[in-house]
């Protein structure tokens, strides 16, 4: 099956079915955050440190690093959290953005090799994004939606990332290297999302073989208790094929419905990392009283 390496200088994480589901956190990004968006465009990156940080922490694998600022120097803004996050830790990035300059300008600087978030299959960006791609070895992102907008059937949404998949091929991009957004709408305002999503992502796994990442906190936008939903969401959509995605690693509920789906779908061999991650630690002095009774034994 599909595997779709990415690295940074030192470190490399595989995407694929038969991996372990990866998880890229998402709090790199001043969409919505006005306190983040304001230190970035003054050039303060010491929230971006401590986000960057804490999601490692927290069990990210990879991480999602945007620096999308109204009437900010966006690619300058980019590279300079690139460089920062690169120089922080080891995990490979998703460099995001929506303007080809920032991506170039973020690819420019990237030690490794990178997942470019995203192109979509808008013949203009298809041209802008891909060759840029192909230049810097990279993986991308494709979100099927095009000129037309975002179909609600997911039918057509599957034939834009079968074209997306076909034009990458035409810049020697291997479909390994494309990873599917599949579009994930909320669930509040289109009771279907869900199986609609669900049913996209088992086409992209069993007719393109390719692997699927998504913004996995759209689909409870709107709702209370946001995390439970993403939870149990990014749980369904791992049982239908997906392999990785840019959510929250610092929400608990998350980390373990993703760790847990690991151990149900064989991908997490004799529970090892849920066991590492949830087993109780002994109580005082009981670790001592289990060897003296090994010793004993012995």
């Amino acid at each position: 099956m599909t595997d779709t390496v990415v690295s940074s200088e030192t470190r490399e994480v595989v995407i694929g079915f038969e991996r372990p589901f990866v998880l890229i956190g998402e709090r790199i990004n001043p969409t919505g955050r006005r306190l983040l968006a304001e230190e970035m465009k003054r050039g303060d990156f010491s929230r971006v440190e401590q986000d960057a940080m804490a999601q490692v922490g927290a069990g990210a694998q990879m991480l999602d690093v945007n620096a999308g600022i109204p009437l900010a120097d966006e690619p300058a803004l980019l590279a300079k959290a690139v460089e920062l996050v690169q120089s922080l830790t080891d995990v490979p990035l998703s460099v995001d953005s929506s303007i080809v300059a920032a991506l170039e300008a973020g690819l420019s600087v990237y030690k490794g090799k990178a997942l470019v978030n995203s192109v979509t299959g808008e013949e203009e960006r298809l041209e802008q994004v891909l060759p840029l791609v192909a230049k810097h070895g990279a993986a991308v992102v494709a979100i099927s939606n095009d000129e037309t907008g975002i179909s609600e059937d997911p039918d057509v949404r599957f034939d834009v990332a079968k074209k997306i998949v076909s034009r990458a091929a035409d810049h020697h991009i291997p479909a390994s290297d494309v990873v599917v957004d599949p579009l994930v709408m909320p669930i509040g305002a289109m009771g279907t999302a869900g199986r609609q999503v669900f049913h996209l992502i088992r086409r992209l796994r069993d007719e393109l073989g390719v692997n699927t990442t998504c913004g996995a906190s759209n689909i409870s936008f709107g709702l209370p208790n946001r995390a439970g939903i993403n939870a149990a969401f990014l749980s369904m959509a791992m049982a239908a094929g997906m392999t990785s995605a840019i959510t929250n690693p610092l929400e608990s509920e998350i980390r373990q419905a993703i760790l847990a789906s690991d151990v149900l779908n064989g991908h997490d061999p004799n529970c090892v990392t849920w066991i590492r991650t949830y087993r109780e630690p002994p109580a005082a002095g009981e670790e001592g009283r289990r060897r003296e009774n090994r010793r004993r034994r012995g």
